[in-house]
């Protein structure tokens, strides 16, 4: 009798044991693919539209001077990582950006914005709890700046609503590290301003993040930075 009980034990233990592995392989897969609502496209100059490009103002008027980054701006981060055998893309975005711009003739010759990194959010506040303190430690360093180091040259001034695309090389600086960093951006014109829409590739160590791997989250070790500036008059 006593036996039988014991067998029976051990063969509840291991049901038991299977029933949980198959939950918790199960339970992310259908939560992030079936009830978890998908991660926003990038950033984009389609996400704001622009002036009506047919507005009066055919983008022949002067763009030179000083700018700034006004309402309406964002940036964030975007990082692939594994929750629990799935792969999922995690994404936050700030609205407190500030920067200007100086342009002369059709070429940026000077700007720098600023993202305050304490206020990214993200659709998780335990992911936002672990972004502002173990991983980027916003207390110590609560800002990323990114400052350019060459003229961008745009070739010609864009009509209202019309893109065009340049190259942007600079300083990236967060986490209390400079790297140079070189992409590629687009700008819209806009009837009283422009807008400037980029991504800029970060690998973690280079600035001395330790991308999380804990509790089955694992961060991919490379990500980006998106940004969407909205530039008015200084």
């Amino acid at each position: 009798m006593a036996g039988s009980i014991r067998r029976h034990w051990k063969r509840w233990l291991i049901a038991g044991v299977a029933t949980v592995a198959v939950l918790c392989t199960a339970g992310p897969y259908i939560y992030i693919n079936y009830v978890q609502e998908k991660p926003p496209a990038a950033l984009s100059l389609d996400d704001q539209p622009g002036s009506d490009s047919s507005a009066s103002s055919s983008g022949s008027g002067d763009v030179e001077g000083a700018w700034r980054v006004g309402s309406g701006s964002q940036a964030g981060y975007r990082v692939d990582e594994v929750l629990f055998g799935q792969n999922v893309t995690a994404l936050g975005r700030a609205e407190k950006v500030t920067g200007e711009l100086e342009i002369e003739g059709n070429r940026a010759v000077s700007g720098s914005f600023t993202s305050d990194l304490a206020s990214v959010k993200s659709d998780s506040d335990q992911r936002d709890g672990q972004f502002r303190g173990r991983v980027m430690n916003t207390e110590r360093y609560p800002e990323a700046t990114f400052e350019l180091t060459e003229p961008v040259d745009f070739g010609s001034a864009p009509a209202v609503g019309e893109q065009i695309s340049a190259k942007a090389s600079g300083e990236l600086t967060v986490h209390g590290e400079t790297n140079s960093v070189s992409f590629e951006l687009d700008a819209q014109r806009t009837a009283d301003g422009f807008r400037v829409n980029g991504s800029i590739p970060v690998t973690f160590a280079d600035y001395g993040i330790e991308a999380p791997n804990f509790g089955g989250i694992a961060v991919e070790d490379e990500g980006n930075i998106e940004f969407l500036l909205a530039f008015d008059r200084a």
